[in-house]
């Protein structure tokens, strides 16, 4: 059965324990595309890894393992949680997703976060000969998001790569709804 698993991104501490911010899983357009999934009878979850400001890879991976991952999975990953996902990819070689999802992919490639650890693997290059893998991006996004981008298309040529104009980190207050990402996922 076809169902899907949209992992977050990292916070800030600051914004992490802010009470007045949402939880990652229910930040910004996060809620929007789970309904959109579930009103098109995929059903889907969006795991909330604990203190996940701290990028420990033991924690997320705890978490988005209690997650049922089979040949119909669609993965999806915003910032740190696509590159938590290529992580888990690259170590989970034997395993198949139907199609992977990743919008504003980070994998700290300036190595100024205290989330190394996180990035410490080697990225598997056959992902994309298992899973169809899209990639979204916006042309104004920070500089290390531009960097893993560039590792990403030499890394895997023949996945599908969106560049949009003007959409920054797509986690903003312009970001509710996020159609160019349902789009892809239902490609």
């Amino acid at each position: 059965m076809k169902n899907a698993v949209i992992l977050h991104g990292k916070p800030s501490k600051e914004k992490y324990y802010d009470p007045e911010f949402p939880s990652s899983s229910n930040s910004f357009w996060i809620p929007w595309l789970q309904k959109q999934l579930i009103i098109r009878d995929i059903p889907t979850s969006t795991p909330e890894v604990p203190n996940n400001w701290r990028a420990d890879y033991p924690t997320w991976l705890k978490e988005f393992e209690r997650y049922d991952i089979t040949p119909e999975t669609i993965l999806v990953g915003h910032s740190c949680g696509a590159g938590f996902m290529l992580r888990w990819l690259s170590e989970h070689q034997d395993l198949k997703v139907s199609k992977v999802v990743l919008a504003a992919p980070w994998l700290n490639p300036h190595k100024k976060y205290h989330s190394k650890e996180f990035f410490n693997f080697e990225l598997d290059k056959y992902i994309a000969k298992r899973t169809n893998l899209r990639v979204l991006y916006s042309d104004d996004d920070e500089a290390s998001v531009q960097e893993t981008v560039k590792i990403l298309r030499k890394a895997f040529p023949k996945a599908y790569f969106t560049e949009l104009h003007d959409y920054g980190h797509f986690f903003d207050n312009r970001r509710m709804e996020f159609p160019e990402l349902l789009e892809e996922i239902l490609l």
